[in-house]
């Protein structure tokens, strides 16, 4: 595949049909012409997104590109510079009960008196997303409901600091499905976890969008352990992006002319692999990604490796 260098800040699309359509066209998250500056600094511009309910989208780049700006703007909390955002067909606001938000996994300070199903309960009362449901039993029927969902039944009357982190984070998720939403937004949620905790949560998400037709959009620096549960991808990287497949985008061109340097992929058992020189890795540093020593670096597709120690087949 031949790529032609664009000019720096410029977007790099790709129109992919939704894998999904929802009732009425009506897509569950839309960005039309949507941009993100910070003073003289674009995050992404002309940034335009239809994400299908029941769609599962991989939001993918290097620190500082504008993955979690980008869940902002679909919450309510940060205006764009430009274009529009709209969550199942309304503009987005705060407090919109159509989405369920999943943050990453973070450590509880000890003392904090809070039980695994108070977690939950916050998404119905409304401490969160300005829910509110007048009936006790209700209340109690939907937090059961959405416990049992994520299988924590066993330690959800147990305190938040004596779980493990994949505890916690099945009750997150099961906090985030509790108001019904339409749509699921993901911000590093198998951050911290290990192998085994990183795919329970994935399937878990995963098993909710499927029964219930929610729409998903997962923020994520490691696309492999949810690589076979997304449709589309969207990768931002220095004010440029580019939207598809992952066969599509997940390629050594596209991420060669997104950085604006040599980068290979390549599939191993499964798996993405990134692999460059040295000096390329150092290149990938320096846009935002994370090294991992001279010639490794996590830009959001996998593990990286230099070209010495890599085999597989290139993307």
């Amino acid at each position: 595949m031949t790529t032609t260098a664009m000019p720096q800040g410029a977007a790099l699309t790709e129109h992919t049909e939704p894998a999904r359509a929802t009732a009425n066209d009506v897509s569950a998250v839309r960005l039309d012409g949507a941009r993100l500056s910070y003073g003289d600094r674009t995050l992404w511009q002309d940034l335009d997104l239809a994400v299908a309910a029941g769609e599962f989208v991989a939001v993918l780049g290097p620190n500082g590109s504008g993955k979690t700006s980008l869940l902002k703007v679909l919450l309510g909390q940060q205006g764009l510079s430009a274009g529009t955002a709209a969550i199942a067909g309304a503009p987005a606001r705060t407090g919109n009960p159509d989405i369920g938000y999943v943050p990453q996994q973070k450590t509880i300070d000890a003392g904090v008196q809070l039980r695994g199903v108070d977690l939950v309960g916050l998404g119905v009362d409304g401490h969160r997303w300005g829910l509110g449901l007048r009936s006790r039993a209700e209340r109690k029927r939907k937090v059961a409901a959405a416990i049992a969902d994520v299988g924590a039944q066993r330690f959800a009357h147990a305190p938040l600091e004596t779980m493990s982190g994949g505890e916690q984070q099945r009750l997150r998720v099961a906090q985030a499905l509790v108001g019904d939403p339409k749509v699921l937004l993901c911000d590093e949620p198998l951050l911290s976890l290990d192998l085994a905790n990183q795919r329970l949560v994935a399937e878990l998400i995963d098993k909710r969008r499927r029964s219930h037709d929610t729409a998903v959009l997962f923020v994520t620096h490691e696309i492999n352990p949810i690589l076979p549960l997304v449709d589309r991808v969207l990768y931002l990287v220095d004010g440029k992006f580019r939207v598809g497949t992952p066969d599509e985008v997940m390629t050594s061109a596209v991420l060669s002319e997104l950085y604006q340097t040599e980068v290979d992929v390549l599939r191993v058992r499964g798996r993405l692999v990134v692999v460059g020189t040295g000096d390329t890795m150092d290149a990938l540093g320096s846009a935002g990604a994370h090294c991992h020593g001279e010639a490794g670096a996590d830009i959001g597709s996998g593990t990286a490796v230099s070209d010495s120690d890599a085999t597989g087949v290139r993307s």
